[in-house]
């Protein structure tokens, strides 16, 4: 009983709660309000009735007594005063002596104000006496005879009060049902929020891998829900990238950092003297420097997955830019053998940042060059930008190795090289530093069979699109069929 009472209380103090007994009260106070109007427009119609139905009778009786004198009005007005009816009487002489009528005085109501008005008076019923309440008006007969009518409407009156106990007791039964739905609404929505804190609780304790449940009906609790459930997904990818560069720092950053030491080592045993003290050097600048663009590409990722980035951004060409960009590589595809082919749309508008679209592209085709196979027929690496989807897309193909479709996912981490024997040079950031620009422009990065070979498609929100080729249809056949 205890624990029942707590959580009671606990569903009660909630806003949910709070917010269902106010509108619960606004809902009564209208309510009330029109229950109000109705029931005071219903009294005044039956008011109105009343009299004109005395007006009525006491306009009959008038013309009566003119037609007929007092004799025919005293015989009129006691065939009407029956005992226990609805109608009531009281004809007298100047001296207040009652002549007729089933009322035995003129009530003290009416003697008191002169006029018509509602008055109490006794009838016997089942042999006992009850007061019914009536309402009377004066007919003026001449300064010869006294006469009153009036209506019994106690009925009304029961009906009234019928009205009145039905709608307190529907406003008492309103208040109870209202109040038990907002603690039954408070009780749901408390179940949840201990859900999603009890989840909370156990992911900050370090279980990363735990998720908010849902009920699986909708509503906001379950998009809440998704949306911090797709949160604590980005923020365990990311957690597990930190623990894989962890480990790869040990392997890419820790050799280099050996072979400087003995580099320089080795120069300073060197008999030669100054002249290997320059080679030395010379190489230790060499292997330093490889080090700094480590460093910088981890730096950049790092804002790029921050957000924070000093650059803004500024509409421009993609297609232009993108040939532009693949122009400068042109010479040093051609060295190794390779072929650059350059398919742009013009006219393709965007807005993103220029700068890091362009450091993405250039990563593209350096690992184009670095991972393909050059001076063998085919050794082609083309780069497209077009329209993918209704969507800015760059593209970069070529028909070397390629990846393995299991390993594209895990390509695109930081410090992630598929080449086991690691003897190439690279530090393992270029494609997740694409996958960071795409991140920063809404956009995904998608690695494809180039058939053969890998075709690495970079793929921008349609929010970063300002104007598209007129011939929008035929971009999207074309990356396609690269």
């Amino acid at each position: 009983m205890t624990a029942l009472l707590d959580r009671v209380a606990k569903a009660a103090s909630t806003t949910a709660f709070g917010l269902s007994a106010l509108a619960v009260a606004f809902f009564l106070f209208a309510a009330a309000i029109v229950v109000g109007v109705l029931f005071w427009q219903t009294n005044n119609l039956l008011t109105e009735q009343v009299l004109a139905t005395l007006t009525g009778e006491a306009r009959i009786l008038t013309s009566e007594m003119k037609v007929g004198g007092q004799g025919k009005l005293i015989e009129t007005v006691t065939a009407l005063s029956r005992p226990q009816g609805t109608g009531l009487y009281y004809l007298a002489d100047p001296n207040g002596t009652k002549i007729a009528g089933n009322l035995n005085r003129i009530p003290p109501e009416l003697e008191a104000e002169g006029h018509g008005g509602v008055f109490t008076y006794q009838q016997m019923v089942d042999g006992k006496e009850k007061t019914h309440l009536a309402v009377a008006i004066p007919v003026d007969l001449g300064p010869g005879l006294r006469l009153i009518i009036g209506r019994d409407v106690e009925d009304q009156r029961a009906f009234a009060d019928s009205v009145r106990t039905t709608f307190l007791l529907g406003f008492g039964v309103l208040s109870i049902l209202g109040l038990l739905g907002g603690l039954a609404v408070s009780r749901l929505i408390v179940n949840r929020m201990d859900e999603i804190t009890a989840t909370s609780r156990q992911i900050m304790d370090g279980d990363l891998s735990r998720r908010i449940p849902t009920s699986g009906k909708g509503g906001e609790l379950d998009s809440l829900a998704a949306s911090l459930n797709q949160m604590l997904d980005r923020i365990e990818n990311l957690m597990s990238g930190l623990r894989e560069v962890s480990d790869n720092i040990a392997h890419d950053l820790k050799t280099p950092l050996n072979r400087l030491r003995n580099s320089a080592e080795a120069a300073l045993r060197d008999p030669r003297g100054g002249e290997a003290y320059r080679e030395g050097l010379e190489r230790t600048i060499e292997k330093a420097d490889e080090l700094i663009k480590t460093f910088n590409a981890l730096l950049l990722i790092a804002r790029l997955e921050a957000g924070a980035l000093e650059e803004s951004t500024e509409t421009f060409d993609l297609g232009r830019f993108a040939a532009d960009v693949s122009e400068l590589y042109a010479p040093a595809a051609e060295e190794v053998g390779f072929v650059l082919s350059i398919d742009m749309e013009q006219g393709l508008f965007v807005s993103g940042n220029r700068q890091l679209i362009g450091q993405a592209i250039a990563n593209l085709i350096d690992n184009a060059i670095k991972y393909s196979r050059g001076g063998e027929p085919g050794s082609v690496i083309t780069v497209r930008a077009c329209l993918l989807e209704g969507r800015p897309a760059i593209s970069v193909g070529d028909h070397g190795p390629g990846i393995d479709a299991a390993d594209r996912e895990k390509a695109l981490k930081r410090f992630v090289r598929l080449e086991a024997s690691r003897t190439k040079p690279g530090t393992g950031l270029g494609l997740s530093l694409v996958a960071a620009v795409a991140r920063l422009h809404h956009g995904e990065v998608r690695l494809e069979d180039n058939q053969p070979g890998l075709r690495v498609v970079l793929l921008l929100s349609n929010k970063c699109l300002i104007a598209a080729p007129q011939h929008e249809g035929d971009a999207e056949p074309g990356l396609a069929a690269q």
